[in-house]
């Protein structure tokens, strides 16, 4: 044990000593949240509105200066008749217009919008906000209620998924290059005739950068709790326990891969193929996996990032139990047995 320790504390110099990887590691994930949580946010911001009335009543009102003192939308007219709305929006003069019925006081019921849909996402965010904001200003005309994420912020969404993304790419990239490193400096082989049994020395090199993913996902939930106020409805105790799970199939997946590479680039270019676009394109994280052809969602059911970031969206912002994230740990412990299992076979054969 003693000398299994003497490994992990020569790989945590290792990293410590290089001042440009620890630089990566702990700024990275600081700029992305910051980044996520205040640049790159798709919220609704200054949506250029034309309110369509033709008369103005109590319940009217009220809903016209809801809109009007929300921070979403910007009332820039208002006109008596749909075509005179429409014609706004084509002479790119406003984004969408809400149309009230003539009996809509009395009835509660006979709203109409007309959206700018040239960005259809766009389009259908502006129309789900104008509904939030009509709901809370006049009671009953609109039943709405939002769960979870009433504000509608994105960074509730994107705060999971950065951790997904953040984690996977560290452990796996920095265990495969670690490795492959010391092929490369022809000091595995003297690292393999040591007392050491080579499966203890692969497990030494893989443990700080475990103690580092648990920095790293630290440092994002603190973050996302107290400068991105983003709730943490769940257990914290299960958040670790399911993150840990993810950890250990990346940190197998950077073992997979340095068993393939066998050089440093070689095993950044795999990553970078293997693990970078999928993960972006295929977990949820940016695009609904829902909508993807039926093709790119069986794809994107083996990205073990989606699953991970699922878990960690009803944990987090719902505050569900362990049971009900059951199905998303049973497949990536799947998935981490599987990749353990291959690595560790592989790198016995490339020994033999």
């Amino acid at each position: 044990m003693k000398l299994f320790l003497s490994f992990v504390i020569k790989e945590a110099r290792h990293i410590l000593r290089d001042r440009r990887t620890m630089l990566i590691l702990f700024c990275m994930p600081v700029m992305l949240m910051l980044f996520f949580g205040f640049a790159i946010r798709n919220d609704v911001r200054n949506v250029r509105t034309v309110v369509v009335t033709s008369q103005m009543n109590l319940l009217t009102h009220q809903a016209v200066r809801a809109l009007a003192t929300s921070e979403y939308f910007i009332l820039t007219a208002t006109v008596a008749t749909p075509q005179e709305a429409e014609r706004l929006i084509r002479d790119q003069q406003a984004d969408m217009a809400i149309v009230f019925a003539a009996d809509f006081a009395s009835r509660r019921t006979g709203l109409q919008f007309i959206v700018d849909a040239a960005d259809p996402n766009m389009a259908q965010q502006w129309a789900a906000y104008a509904t939030g904001v009509l709901s809370q200003s006049a009671q009953g005309a609109v039943n709405l209620k939002m769960l979870y994420n009433p504000q509608m912020r994105s960074v509730y969404h994107f705060v999971p998924a950065i951790m997904g993304v953040l984690l996977m790419l560290i452990c796996a990239i920095m265990t495969s290059v670690s490795i492959v490193r010391e092929k490369e400096r022809g000091t595995m082989e003297v690292l393999l005739v040591s007392p050491v049994r080579p499966l203890l020395i692969i497990v030494a090199k893989a443990v700080p950068y475990l103690l580092l993913a648990f920095v790293i996902l630290t440092t994002i939930l603190l973050m996302g709790r107290y400068v991105l106020d983003v709730p943490l409805a769940g257990s914290v105790f299960w958040i670790y326990m399911v993150s840990i799970v993810y950890i250990l199939l990346a940190l197998s997946l950077g073992l997979f891969i340095s068993d393939i590479a066998n050089s440093q680039l070689m095993a950044l270019l795999l990553s970078a193929m293997v693990l970078l676009v999928p993960i972006v394109m295929l977990s949820g994280m940016i695009f609904p996996v829902e909508s993807m052809p039926r093709a790119l969602q069986w794809m994107a059911a083996l990205v073990p990032t989606r699953y991970y970031i699922e878990a960690m969206r009803k944990l987090m912002i719902m505050g569900v139990g362990i049971e009900q994230v059951a199905g998303e740990v049973a497949v990536l412990g799947g998935m981490t047995l599987f990749l353990l299992a291959v690595s560790l076979k592989m790198f016995k054969e490339r020994l033999e």
